[in-house]
């Protein structure tokens, strides 16, 4: 007997902040074009977005082959015409599998991966974005040198045990590294002491 297995991940936390990233994202995502998801990782979110903004199509992406399964799994249920199968992304490849975008949504990576992926997640989102095109990140930072919430900071102190190299940044250390091709355009709270930023290319 064959078992087939059902390759779609789920991710709790996206069902609670999905929608209110959508609010965000509806009044930030150009009228047409193209959107990169970068670390799509269950491909939740994509496929939420995807179904809100039927016109503009979606490349999620990943660098985990499981996460990338799930995304596709995903999109084979949702059979849109605006929603692409997930590109294999790492965002410290020195040249990405993608020309052009005309938005590039990340969420909860950066904190949960070594700095150097989210710097380079800012120089390759510079090298696919035009003038007054948007870099949106979603995820808790600290702000002023300090954490924003007792939860924020043990969230924090279980990522660092985990890997050294991760950790909630700094909002601060964010905009300065964006500083050479981005300004920082708008903060938005989210739930449970999140923040989604907006960055537009200069």
């Amino acid at each position: 007997m064959t078992t087939v297995t059902d390759p779609r991940l789920y991710a709790p936390a996206t069902v609670r902040n999905r929608e209110p990233i959508r609010e965000v994202l509806a009044g930030v995502l150009p009228d047409a074009g193209l959107v990169l998801e970068v670390a799509s990782g269950s491909g939740e979110h994509v496929l939420h977005f995807a179904a809100a903004f039927p016109h503009l199509t979606f490349q999620p992406s990943d660098q985990d082959p499981t996460a990338r399964a799930s995304i596709d799994a995903w999109v084979a249920l949702a059979g849109t015409g605006n929603l692409r199968p997930a590109l294999a992304l790492n965002v410290e490849d020195q040249v990405w599998p993608l020309a052009r975008a005309d938005a590039v949504f990340c969420a909860n990576m950066i904190h949960i991966a070594p700095w150097t992926a989210g710097q380079a997640l800012i120089r390759g989102a510079a090298q696919l974005l035009r003038a007054g095109q948007p870099l949106i990140l979603y995820g808790p930072y600290r702000q002023d040198g300090q954490h924003t919430a007792p939860s924020n900071e043990a969230f924090d102190e279980s990522l660092r045990a985990r890997n050294p190299l991760w950790g909630v940044r700094d909002l601060e250390a964010v905009t300065a590294e964006a500083a050479p091709w981005f300004s920082l355009a708008e903060t938005h709270p989210m739930p449970a002491n999140n923040l989604t930023l907006v960055f537009r290319r200069i």
